[in-house]
């Protein structure tokens, strides 16, 4: 990865990194070009934008947030890719306000559909972003991981209580509005008119391990990377991750 984050960081983006990648590898070779239109919804700060743009991609970014935006702005042109990256203020169910319809290879939707009142109504935005053969890279919080999360704090009631919620949130004070299963975000991809073609856990063992030990031990930062890796395909683990990645693709 280019925009090699630190250590600990890696362990929150690595795996989606990995796969989003490949995609866009994909996509470049399908289309016979070295550079995609990519389109980041609710991209902030441009964690996963600069990246990209450093793949030689043109990356647009859509957020509501102007101070995240010129934040965005600094950061690509500290990381060389000022040319290759624009942010625009708005949001996914006001997606077409800001951006073209059917203009983009790729679109990420990253850490959005919790915080939208329409997350099908999202999803099915960002699909009519993408050219006729494109990809979405899907990430959202699992409700699995913060059943577990709460219940190893011992904080049994809340636990419960989002494990029971329609929502998935454990009480009041829940600062995610909204959390989902595998199978929810798969259907609201394939509902869409997209085909799933792989599920992630992302966070499946990071946000449990003590911070102190990973940062201590030697070689640790890596195994738990390596670990991450081999667990984020396995349907099994999917229920206790902290976030979820769907790769939804169209099928000319």
């Amino acid at each position: 990865m280019s925009d090699q984050p630190r250590p600990r960081a890696s362990l929150r983006t690595a795996v989606v990194w990995e796969v989003l990648k490949e995609a866009l590898d994909r996509q470049a070779k399908a289309a016979g070009r070295d550079a995609l239109d990519v389109l980041d919804t609710g991209g902030g700060t441009g964690n996963f934008a600069v990246p990209v743009a450093r793949l030689g991609h043109r990356v647009t970014v859509v957020d509501p947030s102007p101070n995240a935006l010129f934040a965005l702005e600094r950061r690509a042109a500290e990381a060389g890719v000022a040319d290759r990256v624009r942010g625009v203020q708005g949001d996914i169910l006001g997606l077409f306000d800001v951006v073209e319809r059917g203009g983009f290879d790729a679109v990420l939707c990253h850490g959005v559909l919790e915080y939208v009142d329409e997350p099908a109504e999202g999803v099915r935005n960002a699909v009519a972003a993408l050219r006729p053969s494109g990809a979405l890279s899907l990430l959202a919080a699992g409700l699995g991981g913060a059943v577990l999360a709460r219940a190893l704090a011992g904080h049994f009631t809340e636990a419960r209580q989002a494990l029971t919620d329609p929502a998935g949130r454990w009480g009041e004070g829940d600062p995610v509005p909204r959390r989902f299963t595998a199978e929810q975000l798969s259907e609201l991809v394939s509902g869409a008119g997209l085909e799933v073609g792989a599920v992630h856990g992302v966070r499946v063992f990071a946000d449990l391990v003590p911070g102190v030990l990973v940062d201590t031990e030697p070689g640790a930062v890596d195994a738990l990377l390596k670990l991450e890796a081999a667990a984020a395909e396995l349907p099994a683990f999917h229920s206790v991750a902290t976030q979820l990645h769907v790769l939804g693709e169209k099928r000319p």
